[in-house]
C-alpha cells in the first residue's frame, strides 16, 4: 500500500487528524517552525537586498531527522499546517529544511479538524502559497530590523536587556496615551434631579429625570423649591418597539474581548484554550475531536452547510419563530484575512452540557461562550416594547423610560454585560392628562469621569479598530509588553510603569514613524498586498529601512541617557546594612544589593498579599514552585509551613473560625469540612 505523510504543527493535531485517515496515511508533528532566523545577530544580509539567513532552530534536530526518516518511506507528502501566513510559512520551511523539492509533496489547508474538511483538504492539495509566505517573511524581517535596530539604543540609553517592537511599540503608545489623557483630565461637577411619582396599579414610587442639565446644587435646590408645591401631569406617552438584532458570531478579536469581559481570562489564556478546542480534545466514545473553526480570523463568514444545521437545530430546540433570517453579510471595509470562517463550534450537536464531563472547567466554559455565540447569531433579534413617559410640573420636564420583552429571540442563549435592561417602577396604563400629584425629590452630585482605562479587552478592540496588528498578533503583543514589564495588570486595567514610560519617551522622540498608528496600520495594509501578489515584499522593506537606519545613528547620537531608579525595598542587606533594591532577573523579581559590585548580595523576593499568616500571623506572600506553579506560603517558611494553592484572604470563616480563600466572586472557608460561602463584596463594604 501507498504510504501518505501528513505533517502538521502540534501531536494534538496528529492525533486528531491520524482517526479521518486510513492505515495508507502516518500523520507526524513538527511542534510549529523547525527553521527561524538567528538569535545572537541580525540574520538578514542587509547589503546584499534584505535577504533572510535562515537556521535550524535549537532543539529541532532530533525532530527534523524523524522527520527525514519518515519522509524516505513516503510515497505522497501533505503539509497540513494552519490555514494563516504563519502555516503557511511553516509549511515552506518544512519543504525546504526536508529537501522536499525533488519529492511529491503539496500543502493542504483545512478550516476545521473533521473528516469532511480534511478528505476534502486532501482533493483539493496545492502548491505552497509564495505570496503567503512572502508575506510572513516580510513580517518578520521588519520586526527584526526594527526590533535589532533600536533595541541597542534602548540598552545605551536606559538598561539591557530591553526590546522595541514594530507592533508592541504602537500599542505601548496606545496605552501611555490614554493614561496621559487620563491623568490630564479634569472632572466637572453635575447634579441630577428625580421626581419620585406615584404612578397608577405600581406598588413603588416611579423615578422620573429631570430632562435638563445641572450644574450645581444651589440650581437643583433652586428647580425643586421652584416646583415643589406643584401637581405633576403627564404630557406625553410614547411606545415604541427596540429590536437588538443578534450578534455576529466570534472572530479573534470579539472572542478576546468577550473571554476577557465574562470569563476573566487574558488574551493568551483565551488563544491557548482556544488552540487546544480546534486542535482536538479526547471526547468519550468519538476520540479526538476539533470542537472549533480556526481561531486566527477576522472574518463572520459561516459555510453554508453549518448556517443550514445550526438552523435545524434551533428550529428542533427553540421552535421555528426563533430561526433568524438568513441575511447576515460581512461588515468590514478592509480585507478579510486569509478568507476564514467565523469561528464557531464543527458540530451544533455537540452541545457544551453533553461534553462537559471531557472538557476542564476553563475548556468548557470558553467553548460554551463561543457555542451559545454561534447558535445566537443564528436565531431572531429579541424585540422589546419601550414606555417613555414625560411628566410636567410647572415648566420643568421629567422623564422616565420602561423597557419589557415582548420576544426575547437570541437572548434566550446569549446576552452580554450591556445588553441588561435597566430596571424601573412599571409605568402602567399612564394617559396624557393624568394627574400624578406632588413628588419627592432625590438630588445628587456627581462627576464626569475621564476615558477608562484600556483593559486587554478595550485594548484588542481599539487595536482592531486602528488597524495595528492582525489576529494572530494581538496576544503575543500584549504578552510581550506584559513580560517586558513595559505595562502592569491590576483588575483587569493596563498601566504603563516607569520603564514603560521611558521606552516610549525614547520611541516617540527618536522613531516616531515608528510607533505612529498610522503608519503600522498603512503597514499591515502593505502585507495584505504581499499576500495578494500585489507588491514584492523586498519593495516594502527597500523603502522602509532607510528612514530606521537613519534614526537609529541620529538616536545614538543626541539621546540623553535616562536613568530608571530601582525600586527599594524594606529588606536590608545582610552583609553591608544597605536597603536592597527589587531589580527584574530572567526569572522575574530578585533583591539585590544596591552597593554592587562592592556587595553582591541577592535574595528572593517574594511579594506580599496583604494578609497575616494563619498560623503564625506573619506576612503571607506569593511563590512559585520549581515548576513555575503559583502558590502561597508564609514568609517564615520553613519555620512555618503554611501554604495554599488558592489566594488567603483577612476574613475569617465565621461558622468555623478558619481562614478563607479567595474563589471568584466569593470567599470560601478552606476548612472543606464547613463549607462556608460568602460573596465578595460583603466583605469590601466601605
Amino acid at each position: 500500500m501507498a504510504k501518505n505523510l501528513v505533517i502538521v504543527e502540534s501531536p494534538a493535531k496528529a492525533k486528531t487528524i491520524k482517526k479521518f485517515l486510513g492505515a495508507g496515511y502516518e500523520v507526524v508533528a513538527s511542534n510549529g517552525h523547525v527553521r527561524d532566523l538567528p538569535k545572537s545577530q541580525m540574520g538578514i544580509d542587509i547589503e546584499n537586498d534584505f535577504e533572510p539567513k535562515y537556521i535550524t532552530i535549537r532543539g529541532k534536530g532530533d525532530i527534523l531527522s524523524m522527520l527525514r526518516k519518515e519522509v524516505k518511506k513516503a510515497d505522497k507528502i501533505y503539509l497540513a499546517t494552519d490555514p494563516d501566513r504563519e502555516g503557511e510559512a511553516i509549511s515552506y520551511h518544512l519543504s525546504v529544511a526536508l529537501k522536499l523539492e525533488n519529492k511529491n509533496y503539496k500543502r493542504i489547508t483545512f478550516n476545521e479538524i473533521t473528516k469532511n474538511a480534511v478528505k476534502s483538504s486532501i482533493k483539493n492539495a496545492r502548491e505552497i502559497d509564495m505570496n503567503l509566505v512572502d508575506a510572513q517573511q516580510a513580517r518578520r524581517v521588519l520586526d527584526r530590523l526594527v526590533g535589532y535596530e533600536i533595541s541597542p539604543v534602548l540598552w545605551a540609553k536606559i538598561k539591557r536587556g530591553l526590546s522595541a517592537g514594530r507592533v508592541q511599540s504602537a500599542a505601548l503608545k496606545m496605552i501611555s496615551d490614554r493614561e496621559n489623557e487620563i491623568n490630564a483630565f479634569i472632572p466637572e461637577e453635575y447634579w441630577t434631579l428625580d421626581a419620585m411619582l406615584n404612578v397608577p396599579h405600581s406598588k413603588k414610587k416611579a423615578a422620573f429625570h429631570y430632562a435638563g442639565e445641572i450644574k450645581s446644587e444651589d440650581e437643583a435646590l433652586s428647580i425643586q423649591n421652584e416646583i415643589k408645591n406643584e401637581c405633576f401631569t403627564v404630557a406625553t406617552v410614547k411606545k415604541s418597539e427596540r429590536i437588538k438584532k443578534s450578534p455576529n458570531p466570534f472572530t479573534t478579536s470579539t472572542l478576546q474581548q468577550e473571554a476577557s469581559k465574562k470569563l476573566n481570562f487574558a488574551t493568551s489564556k483565551t488563544m491557548r484554550l482556544a488552540q487546544q478546542l480546534y486542535e482536538g480534545v479526547d471526547i468519550k466514545g468519538r476520540g479526538s475531536v476539533g470542537l472549533i473553526t480556526y481561531l486566527r480570523t477576522d472574518s463572520i463568514r459561516v459555510s453554508e452547510e453549518a448556517d443550514r444545521s445550526a438552523r435545524e437545530y434551533i428550529a428542533e430546540t427553540f421552535g421555528e419563530n426563533y430561526v433568524g433570517d438568513s441575511d447576515k453579510k460581512e461588515n468590514n471595509s478592509r480585507r478579510i484575512q486569509d478568507a476564514h470562517e467565523a469561528i464557531r463550534p464543527t458540530d451544533i450537536s455537540l452541545t457544551p452540557v453533553k461534553i462537559k464531563e471531557q472538557l476542564g472547567r476553563d475548556l468548557f466554559r470558553l467553548y460554551q461562550l463561543i457555542y451559545n455565540r454561534f447558535l445566537a447569531s443564528r436565531m431572531k433579534p429579541a424585540v422589546f416594547e419601550t414606555t417613555t413617559a414625560t411628566v410636567r410640573a410647572g415648566k420643568r420636564d421629567f422623564k422616565a423610560s420602561v423597557s419589557s420583552p415582548v420576544f426575547m429571540g437570541f437572548m434566550n442563549v446569549y446576552t452580554s454585560d450591556d445588553e441588561k435592561e435597566t430596571e424601573n417602577a412599571k409605568l402602567g396604563d399612564l394617559k396624557e392628562g393624568d394627574l400624578l400629584g406632588e413628588a419627592e425629590f432625590l438630588a445628587k452630585q456627581h462627576f464626569t469621569q475621564p476615558t477608562a482605562h484600556y483593559t486587554e479587552a478595550s485594548l484588542v478592540k481599539s487595536m482592531e479598530e486602528l488597524g495595528i496588528g492582525r489576529p494572530s498578533t494581538y496576544a503575543p503583543t500584549i504578552s510581550t509588553l506584559l513580560n517586558r514589564r513595559y505595562i502592569v495588570k491590576e483588575n483587569k486595567n493596563l498601566y504603563i510603569t516607569e520603564l514603560g514610560e521611558a521606552v516610549n519617551n525614547i520611541m516617540v522622540t527618536a522613531f516616531s514613524v515608528i510607533v505612529d498608528l498610522n503608519f503600522t496600520a498603512n503597514m499591515e495594509s502593505l502585507l495584505d498586498k504581499i499576500e495578494e501578489g500585489v507588491i514584492n515584499w523586498k519593495v516594502v522593506v527597500r523603502n522602509f529601512y532607510p528612514d530606521l537606519d537613519e534614526a537609529v545613528k541620529a538616536a545614538n547620537k543626541e539621546l540623553e541617557s535616562v536613568k530608571i531608579e530601582d525600586e527599594v525595598s524594606d529588606v536590608q542587606c545582610d552583609l553591608c546594612g544597605r536597603m536592597m533594591v527589587i531589580k527584574y532577573g530572567p526569572h522575574g523579581k530578585f533583591l539585590a544589593c544596591p552597593g554592587f559590585p562592592e556587595c553582591k548580595n541577592t535574595k528572593p523576593y517574594y511579594e506580599k498579599i496583604g494578609v497575616p499568616c494563619p498560623k503564625c500571623g506573619k506576612d503571607v506572600v506569593m511563590k512559585k514552585t520549581k515548576k513555575g506553579r503559583r502558590y502561597f506560603g508564609c514568609i517564615d517558611n520553613p519555620e512555618c509551613d503554611f501554604m495554599s494553592w488558592v489566594k488567603p484572604v483577612n476574613e475569617k470563616c465565621p461558622e468555623c473560625g478558619s481562614y478563607m480563600v479567595e474563589k471568584g466572586n466569593k470567599y470560601l472557608c478552606a476548612n472543606e469540612t464547613c463549607g462556608y460561602v460568602m460573596e465578595k463584596q460583603k466583605s469590601v463594604e466601605v
